[in-house]
């Protein structure tokens, strides 16, 4: 099979894919930030599945490091299957979604707007659904995307729900990464993850580990790992894999820790190192582990965009993996691009 999949092209599109965001829709983020201030919700929920549930992960993380609102993620059967009624006055709600028409993911959007929360969509198709229904809808401006794995979408997802987020928190550092982001990405692209080529060629399964946002950026890894690569990957925080999942680490066991330049990057160091000291295949992308290869990264100037920066090298290898493995990582045998759960 040709490198140019659809996947590895719309991987190569990233940087372009957020610099069309950023300049194309300041006005509807910025109107998002305003209204987010204007309200000062004292809770915020999301609404979401798959990768875009992973970026609504993300902004969790963000949001409450950033502004210090606690973010839970509601279940869309709340809304399509049970019929809840919900009390959200004071709060606010993201709905993410690529397509915009999920049934579960427009009917939940309907029902936090109705329960009193603002409502803000990111969507990548703003004439949908779900766009449609909320109080602040967001054009992602990702580009048609043709592979049924999302990429470009996922992040593109992230930097609209971080360029929200800098307006909410007139956040002028974070302001500036993103405003550098689009060429951080062009050297996330540039770098080089094929040492994990080989050991997972022909694993069975991996650990991927994070903290915080990161563990958002593993939670995404490992949905990768299994969409493309039918390799069996578990999504842990680092401090959480030492609760039981850590019995099952033996020697040349698999494990990628995801770690930024934050407050958590220590202790994932020091959890992939003790890993790597029980004979496990650890990958740190840290200058801070001991007995572990390291992944190269980034630095943006902010500590979420630079956790944000490390998919886009893992992208590009996931997609070298799948067609090590054998597969088309543009057509993965049992999944859909749009899921039509109820």
């Amino acid at each position: 099979m040709s490198s140019e999949t659809h996947m590895h092209r719309e991987i190569a599109e990233i940087p372009v894919a957020a610099r069309r965001f950023l300049d194309e829709q300041k006005q509807a983020y910025g109107l998002a930030g305003k209204a987010l201030r204007d309200k000062d919700p004292s809770v915020v929920v999301t609404v979401a599945r798959g990768s875009s549930d992973h970026a609504a992960l993300f902004l969790k993380y963000a949001i409450e490091l950033t502004i210090g609102v606690p973010v839970a993620s509601l279940g869309p059967s709340l809304a399509s299957i049970f019929e809840a009624p919900l009390k959200l006055q004071g709060g606010a709600a993201f709905c993410i979604s690529q397509s915009g028409k999920s049934p579960d993911i427009v009917a939940m959007g309907k029902a936090a707007r109705a329960g009193g929360a603002l409502t803000i969509s990111l969507v990548n198709t703003i004439s949908s659904p779900l766009a449609e229904i909320a109080d602040q809808p967001i054009d992602i401006a990702a580009g048609p995307e043709r592979a049924v794995a999302a990429t470009k979408s996922y992040v593109n997802s992230v930097v609209a729900g971080l360029a929200v987020l800098a307006e909410w928190a007139d956040d002028d550092l974070l302001r500036r990464a993103l405003e550098e982001l689009p060429a951080s990405f062009e050297r996330a692209l540039a770098l080089d993850w094929a040492a994990l080529l080989k050991p997972l060629e022909v694993a069975q399964s991996l650990y991927v580990l994070g903290r915080g946002p990161t563990f958002a950026i593993a939670s995404e890894a490992a949905l990768k790992c299994k969409e493309t690569c039918e390799l069996h990957a578990e999504a842990y925080s680092s401090a959480e894999v030492m609760h039981g999942p850590v019995s099952l680490v033996e020697k040349a066991f698999p494990v990628i820790a995801f770690a930024a330049g934050d407050k958590a990057e220590s202790s994932i160091a020091a959890t992939a190192s003790g890993m790597a000291g029980k004979g496990a295949n650890v990958f740190l992308s840290s200058l801070k582990g001991e007995g572990v290869s390291v992944l190269p990264a980034v630095e943006t100037g902010h500590p979420l965009t630079d956790a944000l920066a490390l998919i886009v090298p893992y992208y590009r290898f996931i997609e070298q993996l799948s067609r090590a493995r054998g597969f088309n990582p543009d057509s993965p045998v049992a999944l859909n691009k749009v899921t039509e759960t109820e």
